[in-house]
């Protein structure tokens, strides 16, 4: 017979939490907490926000918008292809959001379609019933994608569509092909799902990720053959058209032509992850379209909201979306989510669609991005020393500057030259910070590769505002390096 015994109070490591009192069950009036109204926070200064960011936020964060003189800028209001910050300054936005704002701040008729959907207090959540707006919306995207990609799933984020996508993808590949391709320095989103096919040690930081996945070099399309022909339980592979993270890294025409007879004869799904590289940003409303070929799965979100909502979606090919969904036994497995297609969201995307062809800002796109690329190719031959590269398509570009070595005069170069490594990021970040501190300009940077400056201007910037950039930059880069450094320095002690 097993005797139980009593076991010893186990003595906590760390002091156990504090209680609070129960509410008592007579009615009584809650003391409301001590909290920040609208118009407390719209007059809030610098001093404060940093306080409230370093109590509540990532105080971690907060070291690089030192770093680089974005803690002093307090945005007032944005218009067009301007922030205006709390002095009055109007500061040409060549970031762009990471390719969130196509259509620049606060468009007029994005703020007027959401005017009127306010006013006319049209239903937001629409679970329990069809949403005319969802359905309009997920029409107009079947519409602007090619082949037979038709069928729309709404979420909220990139990270949100690309779960879709792959989890549609490996559903329709079936449960005998579970593996996922992935590319090296690619980037999928910060959920856990995607995030195992993110190569990036920052973001993986040591979480434990799903395991059904293999890694190739991007653009290597021998590399995915001999993955694909030796391992029969792949079934989806996974790339972004254009590497944002990775510093905006493209692969030729023919490896995309070559991938998509590969995924055919191996019966492996492809699916692009086009959140950053879609949508018009390159020059035609997806990034494989400049290849003639088209994937199974696609995932759109950044600029699909106008810059005024959240929003993303993963689009499939009807067949592909059967297989998964297309029963009434497995068709609530991955339904849409609360906030999936809310009413205001799903107008706003309508009317950003409508006006993103109106206003021929594809088309735009494509000739102010070649005559950026242009601009900046000649700024690369005039700086040879430090500009080493000019690259990408449209209205996504990644100028890749020099190791730090080689900026330098020759006999400097050896000493240095074992620096490099540590020293990568910091000339983009020095240039970065002075364009913002000294000529009214943001760009933005990329996650792998430190030494590339990312440009992703709204799809509305004109030949004039890449004057102005263009001009900008010359004149910085005009100041040598060793002036570029000393006046860096001296804006982190002023």
């Amino acid at each position: 017979m097993n005797v139980m015994t009593r076991p010893e109070p186990i003595t906590p490591a760390t002091p156990t939490r504090a209680f609070i009192d129960a509410p008592t069950l007579a009615p009584q009036a809650l003391p409301k907490p001590n909290m920040i109204t609208v118009e407390e926070a719209k007059a809030m200064d610098v001093a404060r926000m940093t306080d409230l960011f370093k109590a509540h936020m990532n105080p971690g964060q907060l070291h690089f918008m030192k770093l680089l003189g974005f803690h002093k800028i307090k945005v007032e209001r944005a218009e067009g292809m301007h922030y205006i910050d709390q002095n009055g300054r109007k500061i040409l936005d060549f970031f762009g959001g990471f390719g969130s704002l196509a259509f620049g701040h606060n468009h007029p008729r994005l703020l007027e379609a959401r005017k009127r959907f306010q006013e006319e207090k049209r239903h937001e959540i629409a679970i329990a019933f069809m949403s005319q707006y969802q359905a309009a919306f997920t029409h107009n995207l079947a519409a602007c994608s090619p082949g037979d990609l038709d069928m729309v799933f709404l979420g909220s984020s990139g990270s949100e569509a690309m779960e879709a996508a792959v989890k549609v993808a490996e559903r329709a590949a079936g449960p005998r092909k579970p593996k996922v391709v992935y590319a090296e320095n690619s980037f999928h989103g910060k959920t856990k799902g995607v995030l195992s096919i993110t190569d990036g040690s920052l973001y993986r930081g040591e979480f434990r990720l799903v395991e059904n996945t293999v890694r190739v070099p991007f653009g290597d399309i021998d590399a995915i053959e001999h993955a694909f022909r030796s391992d029969p339980a792949i079934g989806t592979i996974v790339l972004e058209t254009v590497q944002g993270g990775g510093g905006i890294i493209t692969a030729p025409t023919e490896f995309w032509r070559k991938l998509r007879a590969l995924c055919d004869k191996y019966g492996v799904l492809w699916v692009a992850d086009e959140v950053q590289c879609g949508y018009g940003r390159t020059g035609r409303f997806y990034a494989f379209e400049h290849h003639g070929v088209v994937p199974d799965v696609t995932a759109l979100a950044k600029s699909l909201g106008g810059g005024k909502t959240a929003m993303g979606a993963m689009i499939a090919r009807r067949e592909v979306f059967t297989k998964a969904y297309g029963t009434p036994k497995t068709a609530m497995i991955h339904a849409p989510a609360t906030f999936g297609g809310m009413g205001e969201a799903c107008v706003t995307s309508i009317e950003a669609l409508n006006v993103l062809y109106d206003e021929g800002l594809i088309d735009n796109a494509a000739s102010t991005g070649a005559y950026l690329l242009e601009r900046l190719q000649t700024l690369q031959a005039k700086y040879p020393k430090i500009i080493k590269e000019v690259r990408g398509q449209g209205l996504m570009v990644g100028l890749e500057f020099q190791d730090f070595s080689q900026t330098l005069p020759m006999v400097l170069r050896p000493m240095v030259a074992m620096l490099d490594d540590k020293l990568k990021g910091s000339l983009s970040g020095f240039v970065g910070a002075l364009l913002l501190r000294d000529y009214d300009v943001l760009v933005a940077f990329t996650e792998y590769n430190r030494n590339v400056i990312r440009l992703e201007p709204p799809l509305i910037c004109t030949a004039e505002h890449v004057d102005t950039f263009i001009a900008t930059l010359d004149d910085l880069l005009g100041r040598g390096i060793v002036a570029i450094v000393k006046d860096f320095v001296k804006s982190q002690m002023g």
